[in-house]
């Protein structure tokens, strides 16, 4: 609970109705969608705009309580968890859509608007915001930034961190800085723009931010291919990109996947197969029909038991939405689900689902296996019982054995979820000792009380790392 003073200064900056701290309100805000991850803060606050949030930051720093910015917590490394207490911050009246600029082809945007909301704007203007990430309905633009999010569309149209052009951010001590802006180029100085992307509220807070835009593709196609096994599977996604071919989408499915989002769609998805592909191509006309017809050949020569475009844009969409809702699929079989990234050279991804499979048998653990196969970024999920303490020990270990396995293949401990508290243990793993403590370096002269969203990014007890064999 926050001393009566500091609650005093609080409310005197946003009002006693944006200040929240009744145990119901508390406990709403003690978890994000992580499980597993889960304390109370001692308030929650709503700024009204970017002087808010710099007078806020000023009261905090000066009582050194943390502070915990937080979209609408769709994360899934529990980086908006208040594993320290003091104040979460969410920004539920910054959330307007401030300028689309067709000149520039920008938008300005505050970080409580949904991805959603934004894309669909701009579409009615021919333009095109990509990023993608399945949690767009209800993520926050400024949760994006902050987790550094991907998405479907990321191989051909890259991610987040590729359509932040500039940002506004507060520092802790509530200074307020302006990063990049509607410019093509400029390198005055430090990038402070693509520093703040995927630091997780460990560095300041976003305000405002300018997002690219690209005009809207002119039109879309949807296959559907079907394979007995993963190594054919990931022969076609080599094989495509070999052939100079990029689509919009390439999205990989494992057989228990399979099963469980036909059983959840019913949309007609053939439970039998080894593994699905599925493939858009968008952009003009003629491009999108050579593309699809090279596609499919290549589908069919490297054992492909079949490999269907889509009659309609609706038949395609369904396909779409079916892969989009593979997490809530899935997380209708058991009491807990656990989704992570881990990311390898696409030219690994079967081997990389193969290891999953032998991982998940060596811990008695189910892992069910879908992604992005085009970019490598696949995400092994554990369905399991967060109440059964000795399985979670076995999923602990199995997902360890994932990240170690997927740093061996020449990847990632994670490609668009963040590390947060979940996964700080391992950072070094991928970046090394050196790299962290650059990072801790970075993270003191920023914060240097350490009230930016403590816990996150950086193991706590270092003595728990285990280190990897390279």
């Amino acid at each position: 609970m926050l001393k009566q003073d500091v609650r005093d200064q609080l409310t005197a900056i946003v009002g006693e109705e944006n200040l929240l701290d009744s145990q119901q309100d508390l406990i709403a805000y003690s978890y994000d969608s992580t499980p597993d991850f889960q304390e109370l803060p001692d308030a929650v606050i709503k700024p009204r705009h970017t002087e808010d949030v710099s007078a806020i930051m000023k009261v905090l720093n000066e009582e050194k309580l943390p502070l915990v910015p937080r979209g609408n917590a769709t994360n899934l490394c529990a980086g908006t968890t208040p594993l320290e207490g003091g104040v979460v911050m969410i920004f539920n009246h910054m959330n307007k859509l401030l300028e689309i600029d067709e000149e520039n082809l920008t938008a300005t945007v505050q970080p409580g608007l949904i991805t959603q909301d934004l894309i669909t704007e701009v579409e009615t203007r021919g333009l095109f915001y990509a990023p993608d990430p399945s949690s767009m309905k209800i993520s926050t633009i400024g949760g994006n930034i902050n987790e550094g999010s991907g998405g479907l569309r990321g191989l051909k149209y890259g991610v987040t961190r590729d359509y932040v052009m500039g940002l506004e951010f507060v520092m802790p001590n509530g200074d307020i800085v302006r990063t990049g802006g509607k410019l093509a180029k400029d390198v005055a100085g430090y990038d402070l723009t693509r520093l703040m992307i995927g630091s997780e509220g460990t560095l300041g807070v976003l305000t405002e931010a300018t997002m690219k835009l690209i005009p809207k593709p002119e039109t879309k196609k949807t296959m559907l291919a079907l394979y007995h096994n993963l190594e054919s599977a990931g022969d076609t996604v080599s094989t495509i990109i070999a052939n100079k071919i990029i689509p919009a989408t390439l999205e990989f499915l494992d057989q228990p996947t399979i099963r469980v989002v036909e059983d959840f769609a019913q949309i007609g998805l053939p439970t039998d197969v080894g593994a699905i592909l599925l493939i858009e191509q968008d952009g003009p006309p003629e491009v999108v029909d050579r593309d699809m017809v090279k596609m499919k050949e290549i589908c069919e020569q490297t054992g492909a038991m079949s490999a269907d475009i889509a009659a309609t844009p609706e038949e395609g969409a369904a396909l779409t939405a079916a892969r989009r809702s593979a997490l809530s699929a899935l997380a209708r079989m058991k009491p807990t689900t656990i989704l992570e990234d881990a990311t390898v050279p696409r030219s690994k991804v079967a081997e990389m689902v193969r290891a999953i499979e032998e991982i998940a048998e060596k811990n008695n653990v189910e892992i069910c296996t879908f992604g992005h196969a085009g970019d490598g970024n696949l995400h092994p999920t554990c369905m399991t019982d967060a109440r059964d303490r000795e399985e979670m020990k076995r999923v602990e270990q199995a997902f360890e054995d994932i990240f170690a396995k997927a740093i061996e293949l020449g990847g990632t401990i994670t490609g668009e979820h963040g590390v947060g508290a979940m996964k700080s243990p391992y950072l070094s793993w991928k970046v090394g000792d050196t790299g962290v403590n650059v990072m801790r370096e970075i993270k003191k002269a920023f914060d240097p009380n350490n009230i930016m969203n403590p816990g996150k990014m950086f193991a706590k007890d270092e003595k728990f790392r285990v280190v990897v064999e390279k």
